[in-house]
């Protein structure tokens, strides 16, 4: 068994939910016990950094010294969601690089009693995991029902790969990681030109239009190329891609169909988990038709599914999204 720390950040306890479902369904298959970081808070989002540079990093840094605390025959924080894997690794890098910011960083964290040493914790995207150290030929090994007959096309998102301060990754542009998994799994991967061009971000909730240009060109893409679906690693590109792909055909007068699903749901399938227990059927947009293909019986949600509301002009709140019957009752 090899032993990680585990930051799940807000999107995957909430609206990005199937994804840990999923990845709490097949972490036994590949030997992985995750060990979550305690009291963690939100990673700041993306836009923070902009508005006040040291109280961003110190919310970052909050969860680096926490993790640091942890450290016990590992120093490896796996995190799933994109956005949360770039702001913990930008942290720790200008801590690193910047003495004063270091310095100041660690005066706030003071106040709270901690304090975070830049290096002493290494910060490692669940796909590179599962991708490097698991290894293909471990999943290869645990494959029991192949994907073959799938089209998927593999989309990373521009966060994970650029600017990958620690050289995790094969190419900021064109990397593979995810394809390899993909073929190891038994799918038809699509060689897919916008891999790993933006999901469109917050531009859902500050520029609509904008956003559904971005959406339109990789569903669009994708649908030229055949392929059955998107498989993603990030939360933000599937909420994206998948909650605003109806708003997206309205303003364009299209009718695209491409569901979007989390790598980890298509491992948990050729792993022979079921469906619903790799959080399937949630989406926006129907993967039934798409994974019959492989044989594969998806439960329909019977609770309606609250889309994504535009945000007023006039609303001074952050955007965020609303979440199903099921996530308001969960949690408090």
């Amino acid at each position: 068994m090899n032993k990680y720390l585990f930051y799940p950040g807000c999107s995957m306890t909430r609206s990005a939910r199937p994804y840990l479902d999923s990845l709490n369904a097949i972490r036994a298959d590949i030997d992985m016990v995750l060990e979550e970081v305690q009291d963690w808070n939100c990673c700041g989002a993306t836009e923070y950094a902009s508005v006040h540079r040291i109280p961003a990093h110190a919310l970052v840094g909050r969860n680096l010294a926490l993790a640091q605390k942890q450290v016990d025959g590992t120093n490896t924080v796996v995190v799933g969601c994109s956005a949360c894997y770039l702001n913990l690794t930008k942290t720790d890098h200008y801590m690193h690089k910047d003495a004063r910011l270091n310095v100041r960083v660690n005066d706030a964290l003071a106040a709270g009693g901690l304090h975070y040493d830049p290096g002493s914790v290494q910060v490692r995207h669940l796909l590179d995991i599962v991708a490097y150290e698991v290894g293909l030929e471990a999943i290869r090994r645990k494959v029991v029902k192949p994907l073959k007959g799938l089209r998927v096309a593999p989309y990373y998102g521009c966060m994970v790969h650029r600017p990958d301060f620690n050289q995790r990754f094969e190419h900021e542009e064109y990397p593979l990681s995810l394809d390899r998994v993909l073929k190891t799994l038994g799918a038809e991967v699509i060689d897919f030109p916008l891999k790993t061009h933006c999901c469109s971000g917050h531009m859902t909730q500050i520029s609509p239009p904008v956003a559904y240009e971005m959406i339109r060109r990789l569903v669009g893409a994708a649908t030229q190329y055949k392929a059955d679906m998107l498989v993603t690693l990030c939360p933000m590109c599937q909420l994206n891609l998948d909650a605003f792909q109806g708003d997206m055909n309205k303003h364009f007068h299209t009718a695209y169909h491409m569901p979007v699903v989390y790598f980890t749901q298509l491992i948990g399938l050729a792993f022979g988990h079921d469906a619903a227990e790799l959080g399937l059927g949630k989406e926006f947009v129907d993967t039934r038709a798409a994974l019959a293909k492989i044989g594969v019986a998806v439960p329909a949600e019977e609770k309606e599914v609250k889309r994504p509301s535009r945000r007023r002009k006039d609303d001074p709140s952050l955007p965020m999204p609303i979440m199903t019957a099921d996530d308001e009752e969960g949690e408090a």
